[in-house]
């Protein structure tokens, strides 16, 4: 489902509880993070309806390296010739998807936490949990990208070790990825929240890394799962510490 200007030139593609974005600028795209496998099928349709091809897109940023945000990329970069980007603490990542880090054992959510059932089952079929390994990718370690948008970045480590948002100063907006998000899919709560340390390698360092996405102030933060804030940016993060880790 494509949810156009969530913020200004900034589109969400939601695919089974997961979102990724499309950032237009100059004529140009940015794609940030690639969903599921099967995101490449929303990613023509997404291009249809906004009237672009796929050779406006000059960038693929990747705010981190989970299975569940890799989608379509390798295809994007062999078949379209898009350059990937991502922080080259989450390179590993992207050669091995699945072996990620986490404070806590999957089990024990996927035994307890009823509410995430949906989300688990539309993983499975959509093959969430076997995206293709990217085989070449841009390590990150510009300040502000050099792709449509020009992006600041945000180091926001702790889901991943090199996790990173996306601050749009003129659009007042910040694409956080799984730095915060409003659905968490290990529990299916609703609030602002970090992601459950089944997938979280580092809660204490995740929370602190909330300071980066205050400090910006902007009022929209689009979020990797869940539907986006628009009550500004120091207000979700201080809900999220108040929730606190899972």
């Amino acid at each position: 489902m494509l949810k156009k200007n969530v913020a200004d030139g900034i589109h969400c593609v939601e695919d089974s509880y997961v979102n990724w974005f499309l950032v237009e600028a100059g004529g140009k795209l940015t794609v940030v993070d690639a969903g599921l496998p099967t995101s490449w099928r929303s990613l023509r349709r997404a291009l249809d309806e906004l009237g672009r091809r796929e050779e406006d897109i000059e960038a693929l940023v990747l705010t981190h390296g989970h299975f569940d945000h890799l989608g379509f990329a390798e295809r994007l970069r062999s078949e379209v010739g898009v350059p990937v980007y991502i922080h080259e603490n989450d390179l590993p990542l992207t050669r091995n998807p699945r072996r990620y880090g986490r404070a806590r054992s999957l089990t024990w959510y996927l035994l307890t936490q009823y509410k995430a059932l949906p989300m688990v089952a539309a993983f499975v079929a959509h093959r969430a949990w076997w995206p293709k390994p990217v085989k070449r990718v841009h390590r990150i370690r510009e300040d502000t990208l050099p792709v449509p948008g020009e992006p600041r970045v945000l180091f926001t480590p702790g889901h991943t070790m090199g996790h990173c948002a996306l601050h749009f100063p003129d659009r007042d907006a910040v694409i956080a990825g799984d730095a915060v998000v409003t659905l968490n899919p290990y529990r299916g709560t609703k609030a602002p929240q970090i992601v459950s340390a089944a997938a979280t390698a580092d809660p204490e360092r995740a929370l602190e890394s909330l300071d980066a996405i205050a400090a910006t102030g902007v009022s929209t933060v689009l979020v990797g799962h869940g539907e986006a804030w628009t009550d500004g940016a120091e207000r979700l993060v201080e809900l999220a510490r108040r929730n606190g880790p899972s």
